[in-house]
Order: structure tokens, then sequence, then C-alpha cells
């Protein structure tokens, strides 16, 4: 289950990571074409790029610290939800299944 977690998360923050440049590349786009809220595009494109960056580290951390990376993954699926709602959408997909397996992953360890 953990090695599911893992694979999972890695997807995820790489998906993060590709939709924060792509909210960057809409919103500059948007700035060039001068539109109205574009700047507010960027700035929470850049908020998404640290959120995708811990959810990586979170599945790194799925091995051998399961319930911080469960921390790490859900904090990132939910923050990069609210910061670029269509961008994040798989990597949250993603990164909410990751955070579940690692949680399921923990108890199945214990046992």
């Amino acid at each position: 289950m953990r090695i599911a977690a893992l694979v999972l998360g890695i997807i995820g923050g790489l998906a993060g990571l590709a939709g924060a440049v792509f909210a960057l590349f809409v919103g500059s786009l948007g700035s060039a074409f001068g539109a109205q809220g574009a700047e507010t595009v960027i700035g929470l494109g850049f908020a998404a790029i640290p959120l995708a960056v811990l959810g990586l580290a979170g599945a790194g951390l799925v091995l051998s610290k399961p319930k911080t990376a469960a921390w790490c993954m859900g904090i990132s699926a939910v923050g990069g939800l609210i910061a670029i709602f269509e961008g994040y959408m798989v990597a949250t997909l993603c990164l909410g299944a990751a955070t579940v397996m690692a949680i399921a992953g923990r108890k199945e360890q214990r046992e």
C-alpha cells in the first residue's frame, strides 16, 4: 500500500507542478492582453509551486514516516485545489488517494 502511495504522490506532485506552470502561463497570457485579474492568477500560480513541492516531499516520506507524509500530501492537495482549482484537479485526486493509502499503510504496518 505504501508503494502505491509513493507512486501516486510523485504523480500528484508532478501534476501539481504542471498545473502551477499552466496557471502561470494563463496568467501571463492574460496580463499580456490586459485582462483584469491576471495578476491574481499569477500570484496563485506561484503559491501552488511550493504546495506541489510539499506533495513531492510527502511522497518521499511515505516509506519512512507515513503519518507525516499523509499530512504533507493532504495539505498539498487541499491548498493547491484552493489556489488553482482547474489546474490542480489531477494533482488533488492523486495526492488525496496517496494520503488515504499512506494512512492505510501506516495502520497495516503496525498490525
